[in-house]
């Protein structure tokens, strides 16, 4: 594809096309943006779907087409700013690039050499991860990290631990070959087009697609069967789909011996230093039982046939294997259908059907595809076998307390079915597989003036990996890798601002903040959080020193920062959705892409990527500047081509320099690389040679081109981990084994959540709400119109969601006599609101719900105070805590998965009671002022070359009356 873009007709005269990546939402499509000659230069007419981009194909959704808005939105930031009154209310005085940068580079510097860690920062939905972590990296501060903690972190920790791979950006279902297609959680703002696209081939197939959701909308509302589960217990009904399907010896039995751990012996000796293990052999392999020799052998042994139902005795103790494990904890009838379908809300023929669906679709409709592959083992393969059932899940798993091993337990399911990396099945994209030990440890080994001693981020595989002192105090602002949430493998975002506040584990000086809007709809206790931002103490200082917000708009966060630093929108700067970080594959090739200035800003502003490199080269970073203190980049343009993570592998994988060519994956940087992009649309494609693309954890053609592209540095093959060793490692801690112990009052939750095996808990807040009193889940949806609430200030996209009701089960409506029109008080153990309501039939009768970032507060995002989004809008933000209510043990719970720390933000309990109809919603919060002032009440556009309209009656008389004095006149 990529340098033969389709021909289209030429435009106008002065009218051009130009080919970049859309910033509407995380699908980073491709588009085409028409430019015509404006009043002052180039300027926007209109933007469509680029019909050869690999991810969408053409096919463009509201949110990408409304970019032009977003790029000449009322409410961009136009040059940087001073705090000039107190935090919160917004008020600036405009200074210029120089004095700001030197500013903070000066502040910075004074951190840099005397404790690093002073220095908190965190990103939003900023896309060039690799690099914001790589600057933090370089700077030596330990506290940084980017949304995913509040957003999918459960989503990519449990896939990545249970096979290398998760859900949307790790892996894709296949349209193409799948006979049944189960969406678990999923609204419809994220990865919208590639799903659209592929439910409407699906569809055109005849395709059943069931839909497990509270809630009907979306993509939930074009399912063939919609299951409109009680929210939190997703993972209950999973695993008794597993029972029953155990249960009717519908599971994949070869694909579970050859290519995951369950044929792997247990060490079950209760008097073993670590019981709960896999046991290995000399070389240091999990061993297995060969079916023909009956002896135990390494797993990866050439000719070896793994024994699912294998024993080992030693030392007077019988070892079985993870398979034996599994299938007596999953066939009690704890996991029955008519035992679990009371708590689901659902009914047991419902579950029973839906096992049945699977299991026709896995084994009744599998078939086998011609393709010669060979295994790790050695053995030579002519064939690969479909199963044909794909799974696709989202934040509707992730953000419970209880998503981690709720997820887990859907790769359970699609692993026993043999479902993953085959026809029909989940595929993954480049550059994965990529196992969790294959990944990096998290590092925060802080130093003056020293670079981190590695990357923030990464996979522990047991206790000894951890970001804790001696005296298991966290080494981390917001507490990622520590006992109170080990695997917190994207960090907890939604910690950092109350932990900054409190001082623990320890103050800090600056808090810098990109593209993330914490003091609205991206913090719990959004109330709360305002006031820590702005709370001084005794003295008059303020509790959280200096705070730096980087951002293309005038948000609700801006007003509560002491500088702000403007930057660009999408379409004026280079971006690189690269390998290394969030990029554009699909199972059948690999894919990166850039966008770049398509238009040049019209404002004092700069890419904020640009504006990290240039304090890079003022503080004098390794790794931006050479020993003497030299640029190596003069602003993130050099960089995304300049610089290499390791030698040959840099953040672009196409137009490398070879020995005598230009070559893709490896090489050396090439300082025309960017121009090659641009020619050819933005994007580059590699393509996945077909005796790679199936079955890649174990196929050798996968490993061959995993190492030519760069992902890797050698074959790394290896099982899916249906027993998790590192949970049974943290778990084994808790029971007092082994030389890192967790604090005491840890020990009981660590024991019960890290368990090896798939489980399942109520959500947290349950035990601490009482579930009579408030006997409503709440949930926030974002809408397809909106991706955060960046859109809310789109004029395109508020005409489609300009205010958010709070939607009420009809049970509830007709019970407390709701009509339409009025409002009601929803009360937490946290907080309350009150807020407009409207009835909703196709809605889990325990659950209540709203769009989630349509409220803005007053003065932000230069809207009208009036507006209503301002007055009628509302945050569910205000009912729900960063921690849990006590509950007794006088210890205040983090509101978060106890295994990864992420945010639970579908936890929430209320009680819902109808009062008078109010034109403001509660809490309404004091207006600030805009540092942009408040856009027009009538914005308009005349986009294209449409004729001048005909002159009106008034005018036409004027101009009769003209011609007549001239005529007088001569």
């Amino acid at each position: 594809m990529d340098g033969d873009q389709t021909q289209r007709p030429p435009g106008p005269p002065g009218r051009e096309i130009r080919k970049t990546t859309c910033y509407m939402c995380a699908c980073r499509c491709g588009i085409d943006v028409h430019i015509k000659d404006g009043p002052s230069g180039k300027e926007v007419a209109y933007i469509e779907g680029n019909r050869d981009h690999p991810v969408n194909k053409g096919v463009l959704c509201a949110k990408g087409a409304a970019g032009i808005m977003q790029h000449r939105s009322a409410a961009r930031l136009r040059a940087p700013l001073r705090r000039v009154g107190p935090r919160g209310e917004g008020r600036f005085e405009e200074i210029t690039w120089d004095e700001a940068l030197e500013e903070l580079a000066t502040r910075l510097d004074g951190i840099r050499r005397t404790d690093p860690r002073k220095l908190a920062f965190f990103t939003g939905r900023d896309q060039s991860q690799s690099f914001t972590g790589f600057w933090a990296q370089q700077f030596g501060t330990p506290n940084y990290a980017a949304h995913g903690g509040f957003c999918s972190v459960n989503m990519a920790a449990a896939g990545i631990y249970t096979m290398g791979g998760a859900f949307w950006e790790f892996s894709s279902p296949d349209w193409e070959r799948a006979e049944l297609f189960l969406l678990f959680g999923t609204a419809e703002d994220h990865d919208s087009n590639p799903i659209k696209m592929g439910l409407g081939r699906l569809k055109a197939r005849g395709v059943p697609v069931v839909a497990i959701n509270p809630i009907r909308t979306g993509y939930n509302a074009v399912a063939d069967r919609w299951l409109g589960i009680t929210p939190g217990t997703d993972g209950l009904l999973v695993l008794s789909l597993i029972h029953c399907l155990l249960k009717a010896g519908k599971v994949d039995l070869d694909y579970l011996s050859r290519w995951t751990n369950a044929p792997c012996l247990v060490d079950e000796n209760p008097k073993s230093d670590m019981p709960g293990l896999l046991l290995r052999g000399d070389d240091g392999k999990p061993l297995v039982i060969d079916r023909a020799s009956r002896k135990a052998m390494p797993f990866d042994a050439q000719g070896v046939r793994p024994d699912l139902s294998g024993r080992i005795r030693r030392a007077g103790i019988t070892h079985r294997t993870v398979f034996q494990i599994l299938a007596e904890r999953y066939l009690s009838d704890e996991f029955a259908p008519e035992r679990i379908a009371p708590q689901t809300g659902l009914e047991a023929d419902q579950i029973h059907r839906l096992a049945a669906d699977l299991a026709h679709a896995a084994f009744d409709k599998s078939y086998e595809v011609a393709q010669t592959w060979t295994d790790f083992r050695g053995e030579t393969h002519k064939t690969v076998t479909a199963r044909p059932v794909s799974v696709h899940a989202m934040r509707g798993i992730s953000a419970h307390s209880n998503g981690f091993q709720t997820a887990r337990a859907i790769h359970l399911l699609q692993i026993l079915l043999g479902a993953v990396e085959c026809p029909g099945g989940m595929r993954f994209k480049a550059p994965y597989p990529k196992p969790a030990h294959a990944h990096p440890r998290p590092c925060a080994t802080s130093a003056a003036d020293t670079p981190l001693d590695g990357p923030h981020l990464g996979f522990p595989t047991g206790p000894e990996d951890l970001l804790v002192d001696a005296d298991n105090r966290p080494l981390r602002l917001d507490k990622a890798f520590s006992w109170e949430n080990p695997l917190s493998v994207h960090g907890l975002m939604h910690m950092v601002i109350s932990n900054a506040y409190a001082g623990d584990p320890y103050p800090i000086d600056t808090l810098f903040l990109y593209m993330a809007n914490m003091a609205w709809n991206s913090s719990m206790n959004t109330s709360g959080v305002m006031g820590m931002l702005a709370d001084a103490d005794e003295d008059g200082n303020y509790v959280i020193p200096y705070v730096v917000v980087a951002d293309a708009y005038s948000s609700e966060t801006v007003a509560y920062a002491d500088l702000v630093l403007p930057d660009t929108t999408y379409l004026e700067r280079y971006d690189c959705i690269s390998l290394l970080d969030r990029p554009i594959s699909e199972p059948d090739h690999a894919a990166d892409a850039i966008r770049h200035p398509v238009v040049q800003p019209d404002r004092n502003v700069r890419a904020f990527q640009s504006v990290l490199v240039d304090l890079a080269n003022r503080l004098k970073l390794p790794g931006f500047t050479e020993g003497d203190g030299t640029p190596l980049y003069a602003d993130y343009a050099e960089y995304i081509t300049l610089h290499e993570r390791r030698p040959g592998v840099g953040p672009l994988a196409g137009w490398r320099l070879g020995q005598t060519h230009l070559v893709d994956g490896r090489g050396d940087p090439n300082g025309g690389q960017l121009d090659h992009y641009i020619r050819a649309g933005g994007f580059k494609q590699f393509d996945v040679p077909e005796s790679a693309r199936f079955m890649r954890p174990w196929n050798d053609a996968w490993w061959e081109f995993s190492q030519r592209m760069g992902f890797t540095d050698a074959p790394q093959p290896y099982l899916f981990e249906l027993w998790s060793e590192p949970l049974r490692r943290f778990q084994a801690a808790a029971e007092g084994r082994g030389e890192h112990q967790p604090p005491e009052h840890l020990r009981a939750m660590i024991r019960i959540t890290h368990d090896p095996l798939p489980i399942w808990y109520p959500p947290l807040e349950d035990g601490h709400a009482d579930p009579v009193e408030y006997p409503f889940y709440a949930l926030t949806q974002r809408p397809a119109a909106m991706y955060h609430s960046w859109g809310g200030q789109n004029p395109w996209l508020r005409q489609i969601h300009g205010m958010n009701p709070l939607f009420l089960p009809t049970h509830l409506w007709l019970s407390e006599g709701f009509a339409t029109g009025d409002w009601a008080r929803v009360t937490s153990a946290h907080g309350e609101i009150t807020v407009p309501v409207a009835r909703m039939d196709a809605l889990n009768p325990n659950t209540v719900w709203t769009w989630n970032a349509i409220a803005k507060r007053r003065g932000a995002w230069a809207l009208s105070p009036g507006a209503p989004e301002a007055r009628q809008g509302f945050l569910l933000n205000h009912l729900i805590h960063e921690l849990l209510p006590e509950k007794g043990d006088g210890l205040r719970w983090s509101n978060s998965d106890p295994v990864t720390g992420q945010a639970a933000w579908f936890d929430c309990r209320v009680k819902v009671e109808r009062v008078p109809p109010s034109g403001v919603s509660h809490p309404a919060i004091a207006r600030q002022t805009s540092p942009v002032g408040q856009g027009r009440k009538v914005v308009a556009r005349r986009t294209g070359d449409v004729p001048a309209p005909p002159p009106s009656a008034r005018e036409v008389l004027r101009g009769a009356m003209a011609a007549l004095k001239d005529r007088i006149g001569r």
